[in-house]
């Protein structure tokens, strides 16, 4: 799922080869993706891109005032076509694509776009045409921009107090904070040495101050890793760049211990025991299930 870092990648990708074109159209394959009807996508024909912003994990392309906003989900990506001019017609179906936007020709006769493609059977991508992003329930609801001048010390510390969450999913809740889901989360964590599954009304001040200085530096490192990368390349750059998520049995880089893994219904989480418990291995119901 694209987190953080790679939306706001997503977002100055945008800045730089979207703003100043005027959109040709928009063909919405996937009529499940749209979750508004007023402003039809039709209305966004003829406008041009003059802002791009982000907010959370939703991009928002303001066109002369009319917003085309998406949210990618789990299993979708931006995939940024030079030159749409010979693409074929979109027609709705199984495969992976869900909408194109076509921009105006170039004055050499290339007319580039981008599209919304979703992996999976799940689909949860999610697309929005709107005068007004606070109306799009998802942004209305979310948390403080972890990267925003705002977010501070003090405004986590107001976070976890009186909060019997454990760390783990107060951290990817995103009506507490935008942004964070379970990679970074996991990231966060161990560069916090912390435990996921720690209750977030027992952290002292001192640990506060340790997880605040590990979400900024976890996510600004990312969003520099990922700065000036194409498109295409910033999903690898993302998996490279992990320490614990996603590698269930390799070896710790800070201690050299293995990292484990708690399994759940539809996702897992990953971290070393060395860094983040006390040497004590995690509880995983599902695994032992397996292995009775």
């Amino acid at each position: 799922m694209p987190e953080l870092p790679e939306v706001e990648s997503l977002a100055e990708f945008l800045r730089e080869h979207a703003v100043g074109r005027a959109i040709a159209g928009v063909d919405v394959v996937a009529f499940q993706a749209l979750k508004t009807f007023d402003p039809p996508p039709t209305a966004l024909g003829g406008l041009t891109v003059t802002k791009v912003a982000r907010h959370g994990k939703f991009l928002d392309l303001d066109c002369d005032g009319v917003h085309l906003i998406f949210h990618l989900a789990r299993g979708g990506w931006l995939r940024w076509r030079e030159d749409l001019t010979g693409a074929r017609p979109v027609r709705p179906g199984k495969g992976p694509l869900a909408v194109r936007v076509r921009f105006a020709p170039d004055d050499d006769g290339a007319a580039p776009g981008f599209e919304l493609t979703e992996a999976g059977t799940q689909k949860r991508l999610a697309v929005y045409v709107t005068d007004d992003p606070a109306t799009v329930p998802g942004i209305a609801a979310l948390g403080p921009d972890p990267l925003s001048p705002g977010f501070t010390a003090e405004t986590l510390k107001a976070i976890v107090g009186g909060n019997r969450t454990q760390i783990k999913g107060l951290l990817r809740d995103q009506k507490v904070i935008a942004g964070i889901g379970n990679a970074y989360s996991d990231e966060v964590l161990h560069v916090a040495r912390m435990s996921p599954f720690k209750i977030a009304s027992s952290l002292t001040d001192a640990q506060i101050a340790d997880l605040y200085e590990a979400i900024v530096t976890t996510l600004r490192d990312a969003v520099e890793r990922s700065r000036g990368l194409a498109a295409k390349d910033l999903k690898s750059e993302k998996k490279s760049g992990l320490r614990v998520h996603g590698r269930t049995g390799q070896k710790c880089e800070v201690c050299g211990d293995t990292v484990r893994e708690v399994s759940f219904a539809d996702s897992s989480l990953q971290y070393c025991p060395t860094c983040q418990t006390g040497g004590k291995p995690l509880a995983d119901r599902r695994m032992s299930k397996l292995l009775k």
